[in-house]
């Protein structure tokens, strides 16, 4: 795999990215809205082979392609499944021409000062060994903010910017995703500090890799334009976030260099009961849809 084109698509390529990491808590939930009921599984390791055969339906659709689609964010057992007999980043990178990343985060902490930490992750260096192994390109580490607390969106960034240093010391290219929940009470004045963190964060970063930053799309258009042009920033992707994939398109058509970085606008529609062609046809008009928010701006 070349990482050098890989970083070539990802620093100038128009396209987004497409992220299919849901792991065990979001699970459930992914597959009900699929068509797939509790009742049809009984234990973890078959509700997550019935997720795996939900993303290989969606990475083997005719319409997912890098023609439109930079990149997708697995999760740990995505990267380590197979597309038939190929491993699926080689079959993303080598057959679609879409980069992968890697989920590498192990959920959240009780909210504490308004906000979510990650939980350590104890076995990250061999992760890392694993997903450098097969071709993984960068990761992606989430925490969340619930409430504009400065202390607490501090202690976010602080976090997110230490495990990005680990994991680009490694030769990958970390993903930040400090989210502000779009549900929050103050979640204009949260992005504002979370803003003004990660300028500092980056100001200061040491070394000379870049880093991605994955946040809520804000509610002042083109908050993030000066991180978008940073020097240290590879790219700044939107998530969806809950919003319908119509209102997440329109909110991100008002960032400028914002790419997305969608889960459930992505999927919203597809079903278990549709044939090949319908899925497809459904995957396609999200896919252009997300493209053309992502790099046509009003």
């Amino acid at each position: 795999m070349s990482i050098a084109q890989m970083r070539k698509n990802m620093s100038e390529n128009a396209g987004f990215i497409a992220a299919l990491d849901q792991s065990g808590g979001s699970t459930p939930g992914a597959l009900r809205h699929y068509g797939i009921p509790d009742s049809a599984y009984s234990n973890d390791a078959q509700m997550f082979a019935l997720m795996h055969e939900m993303r290989v339906r969606v990475v083997t659709a005719p319409s997912f392609t890098g023609k439109k689609i930079l990149a997708a964010i697995l999760f740990e057992q995505t990267m380590n499944g197979l597309v038939k007999d190929t491993p699926v980043p080689t079959f993303l990178w080598q057959d679609r021409g879409v980069v992968p990343f890697l989920k590498v985060d192990k959920g959240l902490e009780a909210e504490a000062g308004g906000v979510q930490l990650m939980k350590p992750i104890p076995d990250l260096e061999a992760l890392l060994d694993q997903a450098i192994k097969k071709g993984i390109y960068g990761t992606k580490a989430r925490s969340v903010i619930h409430l504009a607390e400065r202390n607490g969106v501090a202690a976010i960034v602080k976090q997110q910017f230490a495990l990005a240093q680990q994991v680009a010391e490694r030769g990958l290219v970390p993903i930040m995703e400090p989210e502000v929940l779009i549900k929050s009470p103050d979640k204009a004045k949260a992005e504002a500090l979370l803003h003004d963190e990660l300028h500092r964060g980056l100001d200061a970063l040491p070394g000379d890799y870049q880093v991605m930053i994955k946040v809520s799309i804000p509610e002042k258009p083109d908050l993030y334009l000066d991180l978008v042009k940073h020097p240290r920033v590879q790219r700044v992707v939107a998530l969806s976030g809950g919003y319908s994939r119509d209102e997440a398109c329109e909110r991100l058509a008002q960032n400028h260099g914002m790419i997305a970085s969608f889960s459930r606008a992505l999927l919203e529609e597809l079903r278990c009961t549709m044939t090949d062609a319908q899925f497809d046809a459904a995957l396609a008009t999200a896919i252009d849809q997300i493209y053309k928010a992502s790099t046509q701006k009003s």
